[in-house]
């Protein structure tokens, strides 16, 4: 039988983030992209989710290459976890290597993984797939599409992007995809980010137009937050900076660590002595300063957050100090960006985040900028990526009014394997694919039943009883002992405790008298009586750890 094509999304799909997409013909495998995703609320203490690269890890002698459409942290995150299982040349653009490399730095990787860096137009042959970088605009310098020849067709990965026909770095490359399109693409995977919003993004022109208005006659420090990765919106803001006579200063980590690279290569055009040290703003006076910081997600480790609540070394928020938040807030971190600006509010700031300031365009591509794709590309089949179920299914619906059929539209599930040929698309089984918690240096070690009892402690607490009992007869020596956290405050429920004393103690005499020595029924009996006590008197379950010791 012919070799089919097999297309895997190992993340991307029912969620935003952790892109991670897997072509694989025959012996040859190549990975797109490998993201993080960040933990919802009910993820007690996990730091980040990667995807799970047990697929990879089984066929590693495959793989040929990992090609990374942007430095994004939901395309780039997890490469360093990935490598530590598996070891093949990365290829990206120069700014996205030139951030991948920090991360790989950080891990202490950097002499284990060949990093290739390419430019738009190039051409790379990795085993049978022979690989094109296509120029896109992002919300990040050097973002990529892709054009991959396989054996049975040519598939083309948008990456993330938008059309901004007055980008710094110039318009997306249409005309290649065009050229593409009418050459004939057998497959297209195109990011649905954006799918629900009608009409065009705006151009990032205007927001560096309405930035200017903020700098106007203001006679008060700026404050400016925004993504660290956006290097056109930080170029705009050193700009306009320059012209109205201000220095710069930068703080947070991720921003230091960008603005380092971006310089390195070049991205960042600043006039000698704009940027300052932190610590020289104290001499300056106010109406001649702007700070660049992290925090424009409301991270509570960020320096806006530490600004904010008071625990930043070098800088406090005063009032009149004027706060541009030039950003929007990322699904989910919406409490928490709101938890900064009212303290910011409360400190007498003069804070400008409102969408309607203009001070945020998305790097995602609307409605029409999809179709304009769709309508270049004239792909056979389609599968949207990159977005939760709804933008799935409305990208979907937006590539039928293209007129695609809906039987060429295809809308998987992580693990989902698409096999292709040159006339055929169907889903055939899954792999081993799904979540992986990062914990700290722990990784996988936190699984579902670890984030269950984290979940359960959060919400109700703790009830831990402790008991010595002889070692000759089973009877009681010292206890029971009663000890609670996050449940009730003890001093002020003293006869709930006994109580709970006297449960515990029926449940260990009920099992004496039944002559029952095993330690895990008994551990299984105080757990019981006291489970159903405390719900019936407080309507809580608290998790129970019954402690036996024997002496």
């Amino acid at each position: 039988m012919a070799e089919k094509l097999k297309i895997i999304p190992l993340g991307g799909l029912d969620e935003i983030g952790k892109n991670c997409t897997v072509l694989e013909y025959g012996k040859d495998m190549i990975v797109i992209d490998c993201g993080v995703g960040f933990p919802d609320e009910d993820m007690y203490g996990v730091d980040l989710v990667i995807p799970d690269f047990s697929y990879l890890v089984a066929n590693q002698k495959k793989l040929r290459g990992m090609f990374i459409t942007h430095g994004h942290e939901d395309h780039i995150g997890s490469i360093p976890y990935c490598m530590k299982q598996v070891n093949c040349p990365i290829h990206g653009t120069a700014m996205t290597n030139g951030l991948i490399k920090l991360k790989l730095e950080e891990h202490k990787l950097l002499d284990k993984v060949k990093l290739i860096t390419h430019k738009p137009g190039d051409v790379i042959k990795a085993g049978c797939f022979t690989v094109e970088f296509i120029h896109v605009n992002h919300s990040i310098a050097d973002a990529a599409a892709f054009a991959i020849k396989t054996p049975v067709g040519t598939i083309v990965v948008t990456g993330d992007f938008k059309i901004d026909p007055t980008a710094k770095d110039g318009m997306m490359d249409l005309a290649r995809l065009g050229q593409l399109g009418n050459e004939g693409v057998l497959a297209l995977l195109g990011e649905s980010t954006n799918v629900e919003r009608v009409g065009y993004t705006p151009s990032e022109n205007l927001v560096t137009s309405n930035m200017e208005r903020q700098f106007k006659n203001c006679d008060q420090r700026i404050i400016v937050t925004t993504f660290a990765s956006n290097m056109y919106r930080i170029q705009s803001i050193l700009a306009t900076a320059q012209r109205y006579g201000r220095k710069v200063a930068v703080t947070g980590r991720s921003m230091e660590n960008m603005l380092k690279v971006a310089q390195e290569l070049g991205y960042l055009k600043i006039k000698q002595g704009t940027i300052v040290d932190l610590a020289a703003i104290k001499s300056l006076p106010k109406n001649k300063i702007v700070i660049v910081s992290t925090g424009s997600q409301g991270e509570n480790m960020s320096a806006l957050y530490r600004m904010a609540f008071n625990t930043h070394k070098q800088v406090d928020i005063t009032s009149g100090d004027r706060i541009i938040i030039s950003a929007s807030a990322i699904p989910g971190n919406e409490k928490a960006v709101s938890k900064i600006i009212n303290e910011l509010y409360r400190k007498g700031a003069d804070v400008i985040y409102e969408k309607s300031e203009g001070l945020h365009v998305s790097g995602h591509a609307c409605q029409e900028e999809l179709k304009i794709v769709h309508g270049l590309v004239k792909p056979k089949f389609f599968i949207p990526v990159h977005g939760e179920q709804r933008h799935l299914q409305n990208h979907s619906k937006l590539a039928q009014a293209m007129g695609m059929k809906p039987r060429d539209i295809f809308i998987g599930e992580i693990g989902t394997v698409f096999e292709l040929t040159k006339r055929t698309c169907k889903e055939n089984g899954t792999v081993t694919a799904g979540k992986v918690f990062v914990d700290g240096i722990g990784v996988g070690d936190v699984g579902s039943v670890v984030l269950r009892d984290r979940k359960h402690l959060a919400e109700d607490g703790m009830v831990v009883v402790c008991v010595n009992l002889s070692s000759e007869d089973g009877s009681i020596l010292t206890g029971p002992d009663i000890i609670t956290r996050g449940f009730i405050y003890v001093k002020e429920s003293e006869a709930l405790m006994e109580n709970l004393q006297n449960v515990a103690l029926e449940a260990i005499e009920r099992c004496q008298r039944k002559h029952v020595r095993d330690w895990s029924a008994i551990k299984s009996a105080i757990k019981n009586d006291l489970s159903g006590y405390l719900y019936k008197t407080t309507k809580r379950n608290p998790m129970i750890l019954p402690v036996i010791s024997e002496i």
